[in-house]
């Protein structure tokens, strides 16, 4: 039986590369050789430390996780690669998988999407990322002319803010409390603004940061019967919410979003496979390589996901290569 090689967390902040038996594929099955993973920050960091609470193992549990969130677990949902063996129409060609850090692996075959022939292989990555950021637009439905204030200038931030930018009419202000994430707005064609100088009043607020500070500017920066729309995900961690002061006299709507479904105004028409193959058409433009930082070799993951997960990074995605 051939052999594969996967990134395990084992405990809390450490991680392993660990060689597993690679069954072959069956009739319904591809085997896909990894070209590129991309590392997630937010969730991953979670998962990495261990935050992820025990009422949340069901939902937070990615397609083809093994292990358990309490360790060890091998985890992860952005892959790239080439399908080596499975049906005709499908060898050879590029394919995304939402699956964990690994060089190669059997799975079924209507768990791969198509990469488009335009899109690098690097940049789909970004794929899981551009899900949760689509997803979210469909939860909010900006309208043309709005006013939208996006807070936290990370992968899923930045992309959302992207994505509302292309809208008629449409003014969109990024914001940060790191002014180097200037440059990165700056490469999406998105005007950035650190947080004493954002406009407020917006129509909607798409709040991204992960932090309860981040979420109390949000409230802030919403106009009279505005929505903001919670995108971020604190795993087990407490969150301060200034639900008091002006939240009720401005009637405020908060709506959470979350990409483990497909966002209901949309659930009806569009399937999640749907879902995915429009996010990676959305990644086809040369802007969103903005978001990657160089690619780590595989090899090197334990200690690049340790490093990455214990601190402030200016990394946004991080890629992994295989090859």
């Amino acid at each position: 039986m051939a052999e594969a090689t996967a990134f395990w967390t084992i405990a809390p902040g450490r991680g392993e590369l660990r060689r597993e038996a690679l069954r072959a594929p069956g009739p319904d099955e591809v085997l896909v050789e990894a070209r590129f993973s991309g590392i997630s920050r937010g969730t991953e960091r979670l998962v990495h430390h261990g935050l992820v609470p025990a009422s949340q193992h069901g939902p937070m549990r990615a397609p083809f996780q093994a292990g358990a969130f309490s360790f060890p677990v091998k985890y992860g949902y952005s892959s790239v690669g080439v399908v080596m063996a499975g049906p005709t129409g499908l060898q050879g060609e590029r394919v995304f998988c939402l699956h964990p850090h690994q060089d190669r692996y059997v799975v079924p075959a209507d768990a791969v999407t198509l990469v488009p022939a335009e899109l690098p292989d690097a940049r789909a990555v970004l794929a899981a990322n551009m899900e949760a950021a689509l997803n979210g637009l469909w939860d909010g439905a900006p309208r043309i002319g709005d006013r939208i204030a996006v807070v936290g200038a990370g992968v899923v931030g930045a992309l959302a803010a992207a994505l509302a930018g292309r809208l008629p009419g449409v003014r969109v202000e990024l914001i940060d409390v790191d002014p180097a994430k200037e440059a990165v707005a700056r490469s999406l064609a998105v005007p950035f603004r650190l947080p004493a100088m954002a406009t407020g009043e917006a129509d909607l607020v798409i709040h991204a940061s992960g932090s309860s500070d981040g979420l109390a500017l949000a409230l802030d920066l919403a106009g009279f019967e505005a929505t903001v729309l919670e995108l971020s995900w604190y795993g087990d961690q407490p969150v301060r919410a200034p639900l008091g002061e002006a939240f009720h006299s401005r009637r405020l709507t908060l709506r959470s979003s979350q990409v483990g479904a497909v966002a209901g105004a949309r659930r009806a028409r569009r399937s999640r496979r749907e879902r995915l193959s429009l996010a990676l058409e959305l990644l086809i433009d040369a802007r969103f390589d903005a978001l990657l930082a160089p690619a780590v070799p595989f090899v090197r993951l334990p200690e690049v996901m340790s490093g990455l997960m214990t601190g402030p990074s200016d990394v946004m995605c991080q890629l992994v290569a295989y090859r």
